[in-house]
C-alpha cells in the first residue's frame, strides 16, 4: 500500500491511500448507506419514545425524571452517532472508530441499565431496546470488513 502526501494552504496534511480509494468503493457506499439509515432509524425510535414520554406526562400519567433523562440522552447520542457516522462516510477515520464503538457499547449499556429491576416501568425498556435494534445491527456492519478496509490502520 502506498502513501503520499501533499500539503495545502492551511499547513495541514492530506493522504491519498489505496484504503482511501475503498471509500468510494460501491461496497463500502452500500455499507455506509446502511448504518446511515440505521442511525437514523434508530434516531427515530429514539424521538418516538420521547415523545411518548411527553404525551404520558401531559396527560396525566407517572412519568420519572429518568425516563426523561434517559429518552431525552438517547436521543443526543442518536444524533452524534448519526452525525459521525455522516463525516465517517465522507472520510473522517476518528468519525468511523468512533461509529464503530458506540454502536457496540451503547445498546448493551441501554438494555443492561434497563434490566435493573425498579429503574424504569417494563414498557420504558422495551422501547429502549427496540431503539437500541438498528444500533447494534449497525454495530455489525460498521465493524465489518467492508467498512474496517476503508479506513486501514496508519503506519507509523
Amino acid at each position: 500500500m502506498t502513501t503520499t502526501r501533499s500539503h495545502h494552504a492551511t499547513g495541514t496534511t492530506a493522504s491519498t491511500t489505496a484504503g482511501a480509494a475503498r471509500l468510494h468503493h460501491p461496497a463500502t457506499r452500500r455499507a455506509f448507506r446502511k448504518v446511515t439509515i440505521l442511525a437514523a432509524a434508530y434516531g427515530a425510535l429514539s424521538a418516538a419514545v420521547l415523545l411518548t414520554v411527553a404525551v404520558l406526562a401531559s396527560t396525566g400519567h407517572t412519568v420519572t425524571s429518568f425516563m426523561w433523562g434517559r429518552s431525552g440522552g438517547i436521543l443526543a447520542g442518536a444524533a452524534v452517532v448519526l452525525w459521525m457516522t455522516v463525516l465517517a462516510s465522507r472520510g473522517a477515520r476518528w468519525a468511523h472508530l468512533r461509529v464503530r464503538v458506540l454502536s457496540v457499547v451503547m445498546p448493551i449499556a441501554i438494555i443492561g441499565v434497563d434490566l435493573i429491576p425498579g429503574v424504569c416501568p417494563p414498557w420504558f425498556a422495551l422501547a429502549q431496546a427496540t431503539c437500541a435494534l438498528p444500533l447494534a445491527a449497525a454495530a455489525f456492519l460498521s465493524n465489518g470488513s467492508t467498512l474496517r478496509a476503508a479506513f486501514p490502520k496508519p503506519r507509523s
